[in-house]
């Protein structure tokens, strides 16, 4: 399939505390959570559609993974999401699923994703506090609003998306007129408000996908894996 897939993983990990890149965390056995995505994306398509952005610590992650593509943003220290995700789009032309490099999920998560007609970011349906990405929708399912700061959300965006082919100019313009510490979520908004986009909201029901921010979230994550536990309904976020 033509769908390429970009790792955001170039960050400095400092929530965590850790002095390796976040995504080479282990979780289960040594895997680190970088293992269980590859894992993840390559049951649907080939590692030569994976990109990965590297900034904190680059080398250790490609010598990790020799076989990938990588791109590099040298600006790691001053930057967020946005402009790493800026630097991969700018070296694709064609439908694209992203996602943060600190996130675990089940392979099905990105069944929703790949075969969608729009642009679309994936959601759970949870009770969220300050540090969690929220959203909300329209009546037809169409994204509204997206950001730490929306006032009474319908839940979690789960830092899973897909910019459809036709979409990436206009997408790589906003991400272009963000600030360098914004999320990649800043550019979505700013596209809804100025109806240059429809982005549908896909919600995962209950399959399982944590973004791992602090240690309360890895612990989660971890315990998942020993118990192979299926996620309980309407737990809470981060408050």
């Amino acid at each position: 399939m033509d769908t390429k897939f970009v790792i955001l993983a170039a960050g400095m990990s400092t929530r965590l505390g850790s002095l390796i890149p976040k995504p080479l965390v282990s979780l289960k056995d040594e895997k680190t959570i970088l293992d269980y995505q590859i894992e993840n994306i390559v049951k649907y398509t080939s590692a030569d559609n994976i990109y990965i952005v590297t900034g904190y610590k680059k080398e250790i992650i490609m010598e990790k993974y020799p076989d990938l593509i990588y791109v590099y943003n040298e600006a790691y220290v001053h930057t967020n999401t946005a402009k790493s995700l800026l630097k991969a789009l700018k070296k694709i032309k064609s439908d694209t699923i992203w996602l943060n490099g600190d996130i675990y999920f089940e392979d099905k998560v990105l069944k929703n994703l790949i075969n969608a007609e729009y642009s679309s970011v994936l959601v759970d349906n949870k009770i969220c506090g300050e540090e969690e990405i929220k959203y909300t929708q329209d009546k037809s399912g169409f994204l509204l609003k997206i950001s730490k700061e929306v006032p009474n959300p319908s839940g979690e965006a789960l830092g899973i998306n897909l910019i459809k082919e036709k979409d990436i100019d206009t997408f790589v313009k906003y991400l272009e007129a963000v600030d360098s510490y914004d999320y990649f979520e800043k550019a979505i908004e700013n596209m809804i408000k100025a109806d240059k986009l429809k982005i549908k909201v896909i919600n995962i029901g209950n399959l399982f996908c944590k973004e791992i921010d602090f240690e309360e979230d890895l612990k989660e994550v971890r315990e998942y894996l020993h118990n192979k536990k299926q996620p309980f309904s309407n737990k809470n976020c981060h408050l």
